[in-house]
C-alpha cells in the first residue's frame, strides 16, 4: 500500500464519517427542526423539558420564544449561536457529560442579558444607575428576574 492510497483512504473515511454524522443529526435527530423558532423543538432533547414547561407557565410565553431570549437579534449572530449551541448540546448529550439542570454558559448569559435589555430598553434606560461599565455590569436582569422566562 503506497502513501498516496493511505492518505486517500483516511480522507475518504473522514469525509464519509462527517457525512454520516451530518445525515444522522439532521434526519434521525431532527437537526433541521432547530432552524425554526418553535420552542417545542428546543424540547426535542429531554434535558430541556423543564425549561420548556417553565416557559409555558411563564409570563413570556405569549411574547417571546427561546430564540428571542437566547440568541442575538441579528440573523448571522442568531444562526451562529444556534449552530454553536446545537453542536455543544449534541456533544454533551451524546457523550452523556451534560450538567443537570442545564446551565447557561457565560456567553449565553451575556446574550440573554442583552436580550432582556433589548426588549425592555425603555424600562432599563430608566433604571440604569451609571454609564460606567463596571457599575452597569452590576445591574443584572437575570440576577433579580431569573425565573421570569422559565417559571418553575
Amino acid at each position: 500500500m503506497n502513501l498516496q492510497f493511505l492518505k486517500l483512504a483516511v480522507l475518504g473515511i473522514a469525509v464519509g464519517g462527517a457525512l454520516a454524522i451530518g445525515v444522522y443529526t439532521f434526519v434521525y435527530a431532527k437537526g433541521y427542526s432547530y432552524l425554526s423558532n418553535d420552542p417545542g423543538n428546543c424540547a426535542n432533547c429531554h434535558i430541556m423539558n423543564e425549561q420548556f414547561d417553565g416557559w409555558q407557565k411563564g409570563s413570556h410565553k405569549n411574547v417571546a420564544t427561546c430564540n428571542d431570549c437566547h440568541t442575538p437579534h441579528d440573523t448571522v449572530g442568531k444562526y451562529m449561536t444556534k449552530a454553536s449551541n446545537g453542536f455543544w448540546h449534541s456533544y454533551y448529550f451524546t457523550t452523556n457529560t451534560f450538567h443537570e439542570p442545564i446551565q447557561l454558559t457565560e456567553r449565553s448569559r451575556q446574550i440573554t442579558e442583552e436580550s432582556c435589555r433589548h426588549c425592555h430598553q425603555n424600562m432599563v434606560d430608566a433604571i440604569t444607575v451609571s454609564l460606567d461599565k463596571k457599575h452597569t455590569d452590576e445591574v443584572s436582569c437575570l440576577r433579580c428576574h431569573r425565573s421570569v422566562g422559565h417559571l418553575h
